[in-house]
């Protein structure tokens, strides 16, 4: 049984692999093994699809994704990298900074990747390139600014993850903040370094004339950046402070959302539509993969699969920290193929059990994991977040030429990836 339970597995990986509709995949070969082999099992399953459905803090989910796609829909994006360019306009590869900030507004506004990416790579890329920027250095700035929505909260990934190991999700937003923060700062920091040793990447700006007489800059900057940036305050201020849950937190996002929307005089009913329609369409997608899941995760355990694995890490006498990196190779490799959702809902689930009996932190493992997807998302040759980029880039850049600017910036998130590795309480120096 405990064998079949991994093959099981195995046959579900291959099928998405080969590109069979995950959610579907994963429901329909985990209720065909369980009707040959666990029957009895699959009379448990009504129970655990109401437990999802009842969950409370997913509904966190889609009022985040529609929080996202009202901010994006709006031109919030346009305006707010309009007024950062004319903040550092001064400062040689100001734009570029520019692209990182309003990507990590965007990623703790959205927190869904593949939208933060193409939305900066559609509006900053032509004016980085007009500026006469190096392609490496613009596609590298916009991929790496684009994947921040994977770990500064509120991100999906952390929701997820925080359902899928049972820990809180106010205390997994509170430990991502730093590393988020980390992560920006240090693109900054490479961004101005890298401008001054070599200008030739980042040419020094031409300053318009009415750019030096702009008297307005300070009403700009409080329209175009301030505004959502009390909305993501308030959205994170009310959850750490207790305020306030995670979900109810979304919901003051979702109304801020629109409330900025129109303060912007951005609002139309006809793109309240299409927010809303496609909000549908993703949380759709998100809870019936997570239905898929919780049906294989059920015949899996009455399968024997994971007291299996369990026993299996355990007789091959692998320490703690030997499985995580085993686990974290697993996962980096997986997110060249898969999406984060399908990973967290597969993959995590079956090793969750063994990071409990082996007493580890499974808040501190949730950062990993997010930091660990972020960086299989920047990864060459099969990053998501280079295939967005290259699909709204112009047709003269090329594949090669968004690799080679990316590898400074996967070299900074692995850096990070490994202070939070060794020394796990970094996560918590904020609380």
């Amino acid at each position: 049984m405990e064998l079949i339970g991994i093959i099981m597995f195995l046959v579900i990986f291959v099928l998405i692999l080969l590109g069979y509709p995950v959610a579907l995949t994963l429901a329909g070969v985990a209720t065909i093994f369980g009707l040959v082999f666990v029957p009895e099992f699959l009379d448990f399953l009504p129970l655990r699809i109401m437990g999802v459905m009842q969950n409370y803090v997913l509904i966190a989910v889609p009022l985040f994704i529609f929080m996202g796609l009202m901010l994006e829909k709006s031109g919030l994006a346009e305006s707010l990298l309009e007024t950062m360019a004319k903040l550092f306009g001064q400062v040689r590869g100001g734009l570029a900074v520019s692209v990182v900030i309003v990507g990590a507004l965007l990623a703790a506004s959205t927190g869904i990747v593949g939208a933060t990416v193409i939305t900066m790579g559609l509006i900053s890329l032509p004016t980085m390139l007009k500026q006469k920027y190096s392609p490496q250095l613009a596609t590298g700035v916009i991929a790496s600014s684009g994947t921040l929505g994977q770990i500064i909260p509120p991100s999906i990934v952390l929701i997820l993850l925080g359902s899928v190991l049972n820990v809180s999700v106010g205390d997994m937003f509170s430990a991502a903040l730093l590393p988020g923060l980390l992560l920006v700062g240090i693109y900054i920091a490479y961004i101005l370094i890298i401008a001054r040793l070599y200008p030739e990447l980042a040419p020094q700006p031409e300053v318009k004339e009415d750019e030096e007489a702009d008297e307005n800059i300070v009403f700009e900057v409080i329209k175009a950046f301030l505004m959502p940036l009390l909305l993501i305050l308030a959205v994170l201020g009310s959850i750490f402070t207790g305020l306030a849950s995670p979900t109810e937190a979304a919901a003051v996002g979702a109304l801020g959302s629109v409330l900025l929307a129109i303060l912007n005089k951005k609002f139309k009913w006809q793109d309240l539509k299409d927010v809303a329609r496609n909000t549908t369409h993703l949380t759709s997608m998100v809870f019936l993969i997570l239905l898929g899941a919780t049906t294989f995760a059920l015949v899996f355990k009455g399968l024997g699969g994971d007291d299996y694995l369990t026993r299996l890490i355990t007789s091959g006498n692998l320490s703690p920290m030997a499985f995580l990196l085993l686990v974290m190779l697993v996962v980096f490799i997986a997110g060249f193929f898969i999406d984060f959702i399908e990973i967290i809902f597969i993959i995590v689930p079956v090793v969750a059990p063994i990071f409990i009996a082996m007493k580890m932190d499974l808040i501190w493992i949730g950062i990993l994991l997010a930091l660990n997807l972020q960086t299989s998302f920047l990864s060459p040759p099969f990053g998501f977040a280079l295939f967005y980029l290259k699909g709204v880039a112009p047709p003269e850049i090329k594949t090669s030429q968004i690799y080679r600017g990316i590898i400074p910036f996967l070299i900074l998130q692995i850096l990070v990836l490994l202070l939070v590795l060794l020394w796990p309480d970094f996560i918590y120096l904020l609380n």
